[in-house]
């Protein structure tokens, strides 16, 4: 027989799954009115609350910031005790609050309304003191918690960050905001990474790049490939070009293939038409290529010196930055 916890923990995910989509009705006119004010504004859309509708408020807080609506958190007591002083005139605030009658919330009203900052609030008694002081009103209230005594806040959480998912999500629409857009708010993570990350950002430069020309012998390529520990040396023309390159196979075989070896011109064994990378080429894109034709390592022209190489970049120092294929 199920553990009764099992059967609770059921019927709260049901709870609360019904206040959320009963939250589809109340994406409406009033919604879109608000979307447009919080889009027109000159400065930042400011959060606050206490108690669980703070945190709430700060998790809104961070997915607006992170979608292209600039904004932060402040808890309720401390915007009374100064920390009020961060709102300006060209701000937004969004006052989170489940009765619509937190003191701290409410005491913040006279000084918002004489600097003339438009107030937003999430409330769940439209009625209530707040709810007929803001501005405008989202309506977050449901009919009762989702817990079995109908006291913890459970559903009335979830349906309060809900509704700031939606709210955030329609303003980043509202702003166009890309994917590229997104990646420039989180260059620390794998997003970011996959899609601001340069070669250039990550490839070796001057004597860490393995060359040699083509009148070297080869055991000047070895010694260079041993030392620069890259697994290939790339060969010059006399122009400092790139015209080939050797890779470690391609020793071996030359090994196997001759007694005189290390007598041969680099020509003998080099492949031609090595594969190649521009400097502003996203990295990822660099891994791709790797990938396509098998290969470890991409030597690097930067655009202006075509067939002079400027770098090389390994698969190494790609994935060792977490820039991965998906």
């Amino acid at each position: 027989m199920p553990e009764p916890y099992l059967k609770i923990a059921k019927e709260l995910i049901r709870a609360e799954s019904f206040a959320i989509a009963k939250l589809e009705d109340r994406i409406d006119d009033n919604f879109a009115r608000i979307v447009e004010l919080l889009y027109r504004i000159r400065g930042k859309v400011i959060i606050t609350g206490v108690g669980k509708s703070g945190l709430v408020g700060r998790k809104i807080a961070a997915t607006l910031a992170s979608t292209g609506t600039p904004s932060f958190f402040i808890h309720a007591y401390e915007a009374g005790h100064g920390d009020i002083g961060s709102v300006s005139q060209n701000d937004a605030l969004i006052v989170i609050s489940n009765s619509g009658e937190t003191s701290e919330v409410l005491n913040l009203l006279p000084y918002l309304k004489k600097k003339k900052v438009l107030v937003v609030g999430f409330v769940g008694n439209v009625q209530s003191s707040l709810g007929k002081k803001c501005d405008i009103v989202i309506n977050t209230g449901v009919s009762s918690e989702a817990c079995p005594m109908g006291i913890v806040p459970t559903a009335s959480t979830i349906v309060t960050l809900a509704m700031g998912d939606a709210l955030a999500i329609a303003l980043m629409n509202k702003r166009k905001f890309k994917e590229l857009d997104f990646a420039g708010l989180h260059p620390g993570g794998s997003l970011g990474r996959r899609l601001l990350t340069t070669v250039e950002d990550l490839m070796h430069t001057g004597d860490e790049i393995p060359l040699a020309t083509i009148n070297d012998s080869m055991k000047q390529v070895l010694f260079t490939m041993t030392q620069k520990g890259l697994g290939v040396v790339g060969i010059l023309d006399q122009s400092g070009r790139l015209v080939g390159v050797i890779t470690d196979g391609d020793l071996r075989r030359g090994l196997e293939q001759t007694g005189d070896f290390f007598h041969q011109a680099p020509a003998a064994i080099m492949s031609r038409n090595p594969k190649f990378v521009n400097s502003q080429t996203l990295a990822i894109d660099a891994l791709y290529q790797m990938e396509k034709y098998a290969v470890t390592n991409l030597f690097v022209f930067n655009g202006k010196q075509t067939g002079i190489p400027t770098g090389i970049i390994h698969i190494h120092d790609i994935l060792r930055y977490g820039i991965m294929v998906k």
